[in-house]
C-alpha cells in the first residue's frame, strides 16, 4: 500500500507541475475553489471562510511567505495535498460536524490542474 501511495504522490506532483499555461483553465479552477474550498479558506485564500475557525487546527492562511516559498519549491503542492489528504479526515470531519453537505464531485487531473492554476495565481498576487 505504501508503494501505491508513493507512486500516486509522484504522479500527482509530476502531473501538476507541468507548465500550466497550455493545460489549465483558471476560471474553472476558481469555480471549483468557490464551490469546494472557500467555505474554509475564504475567497481570499487566507483562511477566512465561515468554517475556518471551526476546524482543528484552524484553516491556514495560504498566502503567507512560508507557504509561497513552499509553493515555489514544490509546484502542485496545493492540490496534491488535497489528493493525499495528509491531515486524514480533517476536511470531511469539519464539514460533517458543521452540517455542510457538499454534492458529489469527481476529481480529474484537469480539475486539479485548473484548481492549482487558480490558487497559484491568487497566492502569487497576494501581498
Amino acid at each position: 500500500m505504501k508503494i501505491k501511495e508513493t507512486l500516486l504522490a509522484a504522479f500527482a506532483i509530476t502531473t501538476l507541475s507541468i507548465p500550466s499555461a497550455s493545460f489549465a483553465d483558471s476560471a474553472n479552477g476558481q469555480r471549483i475553489f468557490v464551490q469546494r474550498c472557500a467555505m474554509c479558506h475564504g475567497t481570499d485564500i487566507r483562511g477566512t471562510g465561515p468554517l475556518a475557525r471551526r476546524s482543528v487546527p484552524p484553516t491556514p492562511d495560504l498566502t503567507t511567505p512560508a507557504f509561497k516559498r513552499r509553493l515555489a519549491d514544490y509546484p502542485g503542492v496545493i492540490v496534491s495535498s488535497v489528493i493525499l489528504r495528509p491531515n486524514g479526515d480533517r476536511i470531511p470531519r469539519t464539514l460533517r460536524e458543521n452540517g455542510v453537505r457538499l454534492p458529489a464531485f469527481t476529481w480529474t487531473v484537469q480539475g486539479f490542474r485548473d484548481l492549482n492554476e487558480y490558487m497559484t495565481g491568487v497566492i502569487s498576487r497576494s501581498r
